[in-house]
């Protein structure tokens, strides 16, 4: 196996992406591109991850590999790229290593080991949601910087016109509110008025990846996971998070 990809900082930020929430996880390269799909030592959130053929300087696959990898240090590893690197992946038949060279003003080669990780198939959860909203990153980021000053725990919700983020504890409440029309929200498709509850530690992670001025979508449905998806160049990455259900 042999990948190159062109813009190293790009799949630097697809890394980080992944490892803010999976400590250790399996890439799986086919035909079809480079994905993966874990959840989190908790259980309670879930990244599934895809890079097509198509982003690939040189794509190099015979068959399907699967590699097993500890994700903190291959953040650490990838983030040594210069930005105008040229990253290489390779992997030989019957190896134990993944081999990871930067190509730019000098050359710089790392060989990582390979893990163990197999945990079967992992189904993406089967929700019919009930609102798209897709808005610029820093509307999201901004609000959960607002709840933090109040609460662990964060809701989403919709109504027919607005989009908002609340909070409340003993330290009082928030309402952070967004009209559907405002310029940071670029499409707003609601079925049905709903609302959910999720840990904030883990919506903060999900969020450092993107830039301010990224797009992402929240997929929302009352009392279940919320549904993030945002783009990394050609990468897709979408995060699951499971709701906190409070009790009547």
């Amino acid at each position: 196996m042999k990948l190159v990809i062109g813009n190293a900082s790009s799949f630097k930020k697809s890394v980080d992406a992944i490892a803010a929430l999976i400590d250790e996880a399996e890439f799986i390269v086919n035909e079809n591109g480079l994905t993966l799909k874990a959840t989190d030592p908790s259980q309670i959130a879930m990244v599934d991850f895809e890079l097509p053929k198509s982003a690939f300087k040189e794509f190099d696959v015979k068959g399907e590999l699967t590699i097993g990898i500890d994700m903190d240090y291959l953040r650490q590893v990838i983030s040594r790229a210069k930005s105008d690197d040229t990253l290489i992946l390779e992997l030989n038949p019957g190896a134990t290593t993944l081999n990871i060279t930067f190509k730019g003003k000098s050359q710089r080669s790392f060989s990582i080991p390979l893990i163990d990780v197999s945990k079967g198939q992992i189904p993406n959860p089967k929700i019919e949601f009930e609102a798209d909203v897709k808005m610029k990153a820093w509307l999201l980021q901004d609000a959960l910087k607002d709840a933090e000053l109040i609460s662990g725990h964060v809701v989403f919700g919709v109504t027919s016109d607005c989009f908002y983020v609340s909070a409340s504890s003993s330290k009082g409440t928030l309402r952070n509110e967004t009209k559907k029309d405002e310029d940071a929200i670029i499409k707003f498709d609601v079925k049905k008025e709903c609302k959910a509850m999720f840990p904030l530690d883990y919506l903060k992670d999900m969020l450092k990846t993107p830039s301010s001025d990224d797009e992402l979508t929240v997929h929302l449905r009352t009392d279940a996971p919320v549904r993030i998806d945002f783009n990394i160049d050609k990468a897709r990455v979408t995060y699951y998070l499971a709701p906190r259900i409070e009790a009547e």
